[in-house]
């Protein structure tokens, strides 16, 4: 069973709050936490990908037009309270493991090398959903 694990993180005050305004210290835990996590679950078999995403300062938003072109706003929503911060795939034999590993993953390190507790949504891969015919 696949799963993705989307970490969330707080839209206010995202730029003061994020790594690059961080102790070098904190910075290392949290790179550290990261590096053994993916080495675990990769050792297990149950890593498939993963990738951080940019900040909200780079997002786009992307609806058609009636013409099919495209129109963009600059992203997330003035009403959005959170923004997607990086994403994982884990292949796992039970919904129970991919909450373990969400919880874990919750955890990582933050400012003072406390556990930062993100919110992380936990939500099944629909594979054969992909378009073939």
């Amino acid at each position: 069973m696949k799963y993705v694990l989307l970490m969330q993180f707080a839209v206010a005050g995202w730029k003061e709050k994020s790594m690059g305004a961080w102790p070098p210290q904190d910075i290392r835990k949290n790179i550290e936490f990261l590096n053994r996590f993916h080495k675990d679950l990769a050792e297990e078999g149950e890593l498939v990908s993963h990738n951080g995403l940019g900040g909200p300062e780079g997002m786009k938003i992307v609806r058609a037009r009636k013409d099919g072109e495209p129109a963009i706003t600059d992203g997330p929503f003035p009403e959005a309270k959170e923004f997607l911060a990086g994403f994982w795939i884990v292949d796992v034999d039970s919904p129970k493991r991919a909450l373990e590993i969400a919880a874990r993953l919750s955890s990582i390190p933050g400012p003072g090398g406390t556990p930062a507790n993100l919110p992380i949504e936990v939500r099944p891969v629909m594979e054969g959903m992909r378009g073939d015919v």
